[in-house]
């Protein structure tokens, strides 16, 4: 009897014997990094905004707005325009910046979106210009999508666009406030007939936050 199994055994183990050892799981990949955000705050009387400036992707345009920032400009400011493309302000921009010639610095370089990576979507802060190369301390923040507005150096739209630096991290109720503010129907030139704000809101402050 023990002839007869012990043969059928070992076949029956054998194949159990010569499985390889499992492989060891390859490592997790590395997560991406996060991008170092400078936050500034600007304070108005509706509500403080959280801007985070992203200086890994737009170098030269978080620097330059820093400039501002730091040397307070910006201090005394308002947001003066409220560009409503949606009545119910799910898509639009607000405006703002320094109207006073003597408070300007000197124009920076243009950082298009299509070297930068970043998009004009909910939240985006970019700098307003003429041509590229003319952009100075005024800058406006999206409502909704507005990536129309980056750079289409392929499609039918702008070649250069527009500059984006950065995203607001906190108080876009406010942005929505200050959108829903009322505008006068004489004030501004050209398209932005309409679009500019009745009373402007002021900008108290910009501040880096820790």
């Amino acid at each position: 009897m023990i002839r007869s199994v012990l043969p059928l055994f070992l076949i029956l183990a054998a194949p159990a014997l010569a499985q390889p050892a499992p492989e060891t799981p390859a490592p997790a990949p590395a997560p991406a990094p996060v991008p170092a955000l400078v936050r500034v705050t600007l304070t108005t009387p509706l509500g403080a905004i959280v801007l985070g400036l992203d200086k890994d992707h737009a170098p030269v345009t978080s620097a330059y707005f820093l400039k501002y920032v730091d040397q307070k400009r910006l201090d005394g400011s308002t947001f003066y325009r409220a560009y409503r493309i949606t009545p119910d302000g799910t898509l639009g921009l607000v405006q703002g910046g320094v109207l006073d010639p003597r408070k300007l610095l000197p124009p920076v370089a243009h950082e298009p979106t299509s070297m930068t990576g970043l998009t004009h979507t909910e939240g985006a802060i970019s700098l307003a210009r003429m041509a590229p190369g003319t952009a100075t301390a005024n800058f406006f923040i999206i409502l909704g999508d507005l990536s129309s507005l980056d750079a289409q150096p392929a499609g039918k739209g702008d070649p250069d666009g527009y500059a984006v630096f950065g995203r607001v991290l906190e108080g876009m109720d406010v942005v929505r406030k200050i959108l829903a503010a009322p505008t006068s129907p004489t004030k501004g030139e050209g398209s932005l007939k309409g679009q500019i704000i009745e009373v402007p809101v002021p900008l108290l402050s910009a501040r880096r936050t820790p």
